[in-house]
C-alpha cells in the first residue's frame, strides 16, 4: 500500500448523541446533570482511547538465528520485475544471534538474482575465522562490539584469570556492508579486517588486513568512489602521540592480478581533539574535491576499550555520548591531502550515515541524517529489541529520531570576514555559517523535510542515485522510516520541495532501499527501488520488493519461503 495512512476521529455533538432536544427538556434538572456528567466522562475516555497509540508489535522473530539457504531457490513473482533489471542484490547482516547486541551476530550473506523478470535467492554464512572458531568451540571465542568472549571452560581458575590480561583478538565477522576495491567485492565492518567474496557463489576467497598495507587500526564500511574507481575511506590510528583520523585513498586498478588493496595510502591525518578519547564515526562525506569528516561528541574511551577484557566489559562500554562538546567539521582537499584551515562547529549531534555532499559557490554543502542524542547504540541490545508491549514501547521512546539536515561550510573565509554575519551565499538554503570572535565558524542547519516525517519516525539508511549524483547537487534521497526500532516504511524525500512519498505495508519491515537506474537515462529518479521486506508473521512470506522510483508505486515482489533476519546494508551489481 503506497502513501500515508491517516485516521480521523469524528466526534458527534452532545445533542446528536442524546437524540432530540425534546429528550433533554423531558429530563429533570438533576437527571440532566447526571447525564451530562456521564457523557463528558465517556467522551473524555473515548478521546484518551483513540489518541493513545497502540503498543508496538513484537519483532523478536526478525532478530532470531536462521538457517542458511546455500542452494539456489526460485522466488514466486507477483506483479513484474522490469526486463531491463538484470543483476544481483547483495545484502549482509547478522544471521546468528547468540550475542548481547544486534551488531554482533554472525554475518549472513544474501543474494537475490534478478534475470529477465525471474528472481532466485540464496544465502550463506560467512566462513570467517571468528565463525569457524565459535562453531568449533560451541561458544563465543572472539569478542564483538557488544559481547565479551566467554572464558575457556577447559582452563583452570588461575589460567582463566591470567587470560584476562591477554590482548583481545580482533573479530573478522564483517557483517556491515559490501564494498568495492579495484573491481573486487569485500564484506566490511569497522575493524582492520575485510573478507573478499565471490559474489556469484557467496564464498569467502581471502581475508585482508588493512594494517598490513597502511598504518590504521580499521576503516569504515562506507567508502566513497570517484568515477574512475578510485576509492576513499577513513580509518583511525592509535600511537604514542595520540589518536588520528586518517583519510585513505585506494587506486582504481590492479598492477598484478592477485592484488587486494595494494597501493593504499593515507593522504591526510587529522589529530583527535582528545588524545585518548577520539570520536566514533560510521561514515563521512565526499564532494568532487573534498573529504568532509565529522568529529562528533560520541567518544571512544581508549583506556576503557583496552582494559575491557580485564574489567569484564564489552568494547561498547567504552563508547559514551558527551554533549558538553560541540560537533566539528573537518574539510580535506582529496587531491593534495591538505587539511583546510577552517574551524567549523555546530551544536552537538550524532550522525551515522551521510546522504550526499556537493560544492556550490565556494561552499561545501553536506546533508546528513542527524540525531540530537547519541545514546542509541546502547539501546540496540537484543534483550531490548525482543521486548513486548509497554516495555518495547519504552525502549522505542528512549531512542532519538534521525532527521535529514543540511550544513553549509564556506571554504574561503578571509581574516577580514565580518563577525556575526552569515557567510553562506546560498539563497536556496536557510543553513547559516557565522564567524565568531575566536575565528571559528558556527554552523546552523537547515531541515530538509516536512513535518510529516516526524509522523514516520524520522529516516535512516539513506541512499541516492549514487552513480550519477554522488558529489553533485541533487533532489532526491530514499530511506527507511522508523515508527519501530527497525525500519517499517520506505520513504522518498524531495530535499528541494521538502515533500515525502511513503510506501508501507502493515506488519512488514523493509530494509535499506537500493536505487537502480534505468539504463541510458539521465533523470535522477529514473529507475527502481529494491528492498528486502520481512515480517515476524509466520503465515506471511518475506519478499524482494521493486518500486518505481518516480511515483513509489509497487511494480512487483518476489516471495521466498525462508526466514530472513533484519540486516544492514547492500548493493546491486548489474550483470
Amino acid at each position: 500500500m503506497a502513501g500515508l495512512r491517516r485516521t480521523t476521529l469524528n466526534c458527534n455533538t452532545l445533542i446528536g448523541d442524546l437524540g432530540a432536544s425534546a429528550l433533554a427538556e423531558s429530563l429533570s434538572e438533576d437527571l440532566w446533570l447526571r447525564v451530562l456528567k456521564t457523557y463528558m466522562e465517556n467522551t473524555h475516555q473515548k478521546k484518551v482511547i483513540f489518541s493513545k497509540r497502540k503498543s508496538l508489535p513484537c519483532i523478536a522473530p526478525l532478530l532470531t538465528t536462521v538457517e542458511e539457504t546455500p542452494q539456489i531457490i526460485s522466488a514466486q513473482v507477483r506483479g513484474h520485475f522490469p526486463k531491463w533489471l538484470n543483476g544481483c542484490l547483495l545484502r549482509i547482516g547478522p544471521g546468528k544471534f547468540e550475542y548481547n547486541h544486534w551488531f554482533d551476530g554472525m554475518a549472513l550473506l544474501h543474494q537475490f538474482k534478478v534475470e529477465k523478470g525471474t528472481v532466485t535467492y540464496r544465502s550463506k554464512f560467512l566462513q570467517s575465522d571468528t565463525y569457524k572458531a565459535n562453531s568449533v568451540h560451541d561458544r563465543i571465542v572472539i569478542s564483538e562490539f557488544g559481547t565479551l568472549a566467554l572464558p575457556d571452560p577447559c582452563k583452570n581458575v588461575f589460567e582463566r584469570f591470567m587470560s584476562k590480561f591477554e590482548l583481545p583478538a580482533i573479530t573478522d565477522n564483517t557483517n556491515v556492508n559490501y564494498v568495492q576495491y579495484k573491481g573486487d567485492y569485500y564484506i566490511s565492518t569497522e575493524t582492520n579486517f575485510m573478507n573478499k567474496v565471490d559474489i556469484e557463489t557467496l564464498e569467502k576467497t581471502e581475508k585482508v588486513d588493512w594494517s598490513k598495507f597502511i598504518a590504521v587500526n580499521g576503516a569504515t564500511a562506507h567508502p566513497h568512489y570517484d568515477k574512475d574507481g578510485t576509492a576513499y575511506n577513513m580509518g583511525n590510528s592509535y600511537g604514542q602521540h595520540g589518536s588520528c583520523y586518517n583519510v585513505i585513498r585506494v587506486p582504481p586498478e590492479k598492477v598484478d592480478l592477485g592484488e587486494t588493496i595494494h597501493g593504499a595510502q593515507v593522504i591526510c591525518s587529522i589529530a583527535s581533539a582528545e588524545r585518548m578519547k577520539p570520536s566514533y564515526y560510521h561514515s563521512f562525506g565526499m564532494t568532487r574535491n573534498y573529504i568532509v569528516f565529522i568529529e562528533q561528541p560520541l567518544k571512544m574511551n581508549l583506556w576503557k576499550i583496552i582494559t575491557s577484557k580485564i574489567r569484564g566489559k564489552a568494547f561498547s562500554d567504552g563508547i559514551s555520548w558527551e554533549p558538553q562538546y560541540n560537533t566539528r567539521f573537518h574539510v580535506v582537499d582529496k587531491h593534495t591531502g591538505q587539511l583546510l584551515p577552517g574551524m567549523y562547529y555546530s551544536k552537538p549531534f550524532v550522525t551515522f550515515h551521510q546522504i550526499n555532499a556537493f560544492e556550490d559557490q565556494g561552499c561545501v554543502v553536506i546533508d546528513l541524517c542527524c540525531q540530537d542524542d547519541g545514546r542509541s547504540l546502547e539501546v540496540y541490545q537484543l534483550q531490548n529489541l525482543r521486548k513486548t508491549g509497554k516495555e518495547l514501547d519504552q525502549v522505542y521512546n528512549s531512542v532519538a529520531r534521525s532527521f535529514p539536515r543540511r550544513f553549509v561550510l564556506p571554504l574561503r573565509v578571509s581574516l577580514n570576514a565580518p563577525e556575526g554575519e552569515n557567510l553562506s551565499p546560498l539563497s536556496y538554503s536557510s543553513a547559516s555559517a557565522v564567524k565568531q570572535a575566536d575565528g571559528k565558524i558556527w554552523c546552523s542547519y537547515e531541515n530538509l523535510y516536512p513535518e510529516d516525517l516526524e509522523e514516520e519516525g524520522g529516516v535512516e539508511f539513506p541512499q541516492i542515485n549514487y552513480g550519477q549524483f554522488s558529489g553533485k547537487k541533487y533532489q532526491f534521497f530514499y530511506g527507511c522510516g522508523f515508527r519501530h526500532l527497525v525500519g517499517d516504511s520506505l520513504i522518498k524525500v524531495d530535499v528541494v520541495n521538502k515533500t515525502l512519498t511513503v510506501w508501507r505495508e502493515d506488519g512488514f519491515y523493509p530494509s535499506e532501499p537500493v536505487f537502480v537506474p534505468v539504463p541510458g537515462t539521465n533523470e535522477e529518479d529514473g529507475g527502481v527501488i529494491l528492498s528486502v521486506v520481512i515480517t515476524p508473521n509466520q503465515n506471511e512470506r518475506n519478499f524482494l520488493l521493486v518500486l518505481d522510483a518516480k511515483n513509489f508505486e509497487e511494480l512487483g515482489r518476489a516471495e521466498v519461503p525462508v526466514q530472513l533476519p533484519y540486516g544492514f546494508h547492500g548493493t546491486f551489481v548489474t550483470i
